[in-house]
């Protein structure tokens, strides 16, 4: 009896335990359950944001393409300008160099527009376009004074003429010996076209690609078409070609790192090797009329398109 008794107290004092215990259990197995499931539930989740992230920047260069597109094939271009297409590939070219249109781009000596009539109405909401000139008042020779005063007037008249395409141009105009661009890593790009062999052969090659550096910011791209020569030719040749392996040297030696070459505006046709130079071709047709269809047939030159990165 007395085992009972003793036994029947043991039963008692245990029991409120017991009933903790299984209320606790009751209480913590839900919650563990549920969380297999709501993890479960959370990764497709994040999956999707994940995807959006990527799909992002795609969606973004995918809305640039069709708005240089649109710039392209604007009515406001020249027709002459227009016809070139077939040999500056224009929207491959500027694709290739990372365009977009909330940068800075600063293009050099733009001659008579012919990338202004793209650049500056693609940039002009949310971008700006600015037109590196020489300055005629920097020239000692008062042929060269003219020259450049010429070059940099018609260029404005042509902006002042259509303010729905350029009122928001900037013209930085430049000393060729000391050349300042912008405000040191103001720009994203820096784009130049045809214009190093005038550099080689006038002696400021290298203080032009370090100029070029210091407006870049880290990270900026400097894209570089040019009439490509067979090989290394001399600083004062004078067919107007240039070797891309030079040219690369340059860019390098003002600190770029070459970022990608494309072969978009390539022509296997040029031969290099006519008495006037690059200019015996189009555009220019420095030739007798009698070969002017030979010399139609090559087209205009087999040029290099070499993209450099300015180290961040």
């Amino acid at each position: 009896m007395e085992r009972q008794r003793l036994a029947r107290l043991l039963l008692a004092a245990l029991l409120p335990s017991l009933a903790v215990a299984a209320y606790a259990q009751e209480k913590t197995e839900p919650a563990d359950a549920a969380k297999p499931a709501a993890e479960a539930a959370a990764k497709p989740a994040a999956k999707a944001a994940k995807s959006t992230k990527k799909a992002a920047p795609a969606a973004r260069e995918a809305a640039g393409s069709s708005a240089l597109k649109t710039v392209i094939a604007g009515s406001w271009r020249d027709p002459k300008n227009v016809a070139r297409d077939g040999y500056r590939h224009p929207l491959e070219t500027l694709t290739f160099f990372g365009l977009r249109p909330d940068q800075t781009v600063v293009e050099i000596t733009p001659g008579g527009g012919w990338y202004s009539e793209i650049l500056a109405p693609y940039l002009a909401d949310k971008g700006r376009y600015v037109a590196a000139v020489v300055d005629p008042d920097t020239q000692t020779e008062d042929g060269s004074r003219k020259y450049y005063a010429k070059a940099k007037t018609s260029l404005e008249q042509k902006f002042a003429a259509s303010p729905a395409q350029y009122g928001k141009v900037g013209v930085a105009a430049y000393d060729a010996y000391k050349p300042a661009f912008g405000t040191a890593g103001s720009a994203d790009l820096v784009l130049t076209f045809r214009n190093v062999h005038n550099w080689r052969s006038a002696g400021q090659a290298e203080v032009m690609f370090k100029g070029f550096y210091e407006v870049l910011k880290p990270g900026g791209v400097l894209g570089v078409v040019e009439h490509r020569a067979k090989t290394d030719v001399p600083a004062d040749d004078k067919s107007g070609y240039v070797g891309t392996a030079q040219v690369i040297a340059l860019a390098e030696a003002a600190g770029f790192k070459l970022d990608g070459k494309s072969e978009i505006n390539a022509n296997p046709r040029d031969t290099k090797d006519y008495p006037n130079g690059v200019w015996t071709l189009p555009p220019v047709n420095k030739h007798d009329a009698a070969d002017d269809a030979k010399y139609q047939a090559i087209g205009e030159s087999d040029r290099m398109t070499l993209r450099f990165r300015k180290p961040r």
